[in-house]
């Protein structure tokens, strides 16, 4: 009887210890498991059609990297994805312009993404191949209406650009110091409708995201720098502005957009940030 009690004691601690050592086991690999899990839910981001292509190559990069995720853009310009981050119609806004002080008022904050070049395009058609920033102004104000006047053919300059709160526009107004004083002949919602306008019309100049030029144009030299991924980095091409994030100052994002924007303000998002042909600030 003494044995068998004496054995059933034994079995007994055996039991708790394996219970003791289970519970630890477990922890563990929930914790781990906690750890490793993919953030679930969507990221909507909605602004900067100039950004396009760089907020399209890190949204498809961070799906790859996070199964659960899903992300859109809503390409409606600067002023529209400033707008809709400050109604909570998105997560975070997109702009290619630094905030206002009167938006910076409002609760908003902004968070640099990029650096991207603000190229001068022109008709593939179109001999000239370098102008400065003072001459581009002055087509700009309508102060020199023909291309003959700059080397070029005989023909009326068409003064394409984009619309009142775009930030390409804002940006590029700023630059040449024309400000509220364009004389544009068609005012365009988007990069890609200035591309395809200048790209029809032979006498036209326009301004885009050097980012998103295709061959179907032709990007000038601007005060004999060619605008390059290497010249906005070193900061001899003088036509470029940010690419911002825009989020509200005290307001806390889900965590599937605070990861998302801890991924594109990383390191290790600059290969991405490159390959869409921006530079990256980090």
């Amino acid at each position: 009887m003494k044995i068998k009690k004496i054995g059933s004691m034994i079995l007994a601690t055996a039991v708790v210890a394996s219970m003791f050592v289970g519970c630890g086991s477990n922890n563990n690999n929930t914790s781990q498991t906690e750890n490793n899990t993919s953030v679930q839910g969507t990221v909507a981001t909605d602004g900067s059609t100039s950004m396009d292509k760089v907020i399209g190559a890190l949204g498809e990069s961070f799906e790859n990297e996070n199964s659960g995720v899903t992300f859109t853009y809503n390409p409606t310009g600067s002023g529209s994805g400033i707008k809709a981050v400050t109604e909570g119609r998105c997560d975070i806004g997109l702009s290619s312009r630094a905030l206002k002080d009167s938006e910076k008022e409002t609760g908003l904050e902004e968070t640099t993404l990029a650096y991207d070049g603000i190229a001068v395009i022109v008709n593939k058609e179109n001999s000239v191949e370098d102008l400065d920033i003072e001459t581009i102004a002055k087509i700009y104000k309508g102060e020199i209406k023909n291309w003959k006047e700059l080397g070029g053919n005989d023909s009326e300059i068409v003064v394409i650009g984009r619309e009142a709160g775009s930030g390409t526009r804002d940006g590029f107004e700023e630059i040449t110091k024309t400000k509220d004083s364009c004389t544009y002949r068609q005012e365009l919602t988007s990069t890609g409708d200035v591309i395809t306008t200048v790209s029809s019309n032979p006498g036209a100049i326009g301004y885009a995201s050097l980012a998103s030029v295709k061959d179907t144009v032709k990007a000038i030299k601007v005060g004999g720098v060619t605008p390059s991924e290497e010249t906005v980095k070193d900061g001899s091409y003088k036509i470029q502005r940010p690419f911002m994030l825009i989020t509200k100052k005290d307001t806390q994002l889900s965590p599937v957009a605070q990861k998302f924007f801890e991924y594109v303000t990383s390191e290790k998002a600059s290969e991405v940030i490159y390959g869409a042909g921006v530079v990256p600030a980090n």
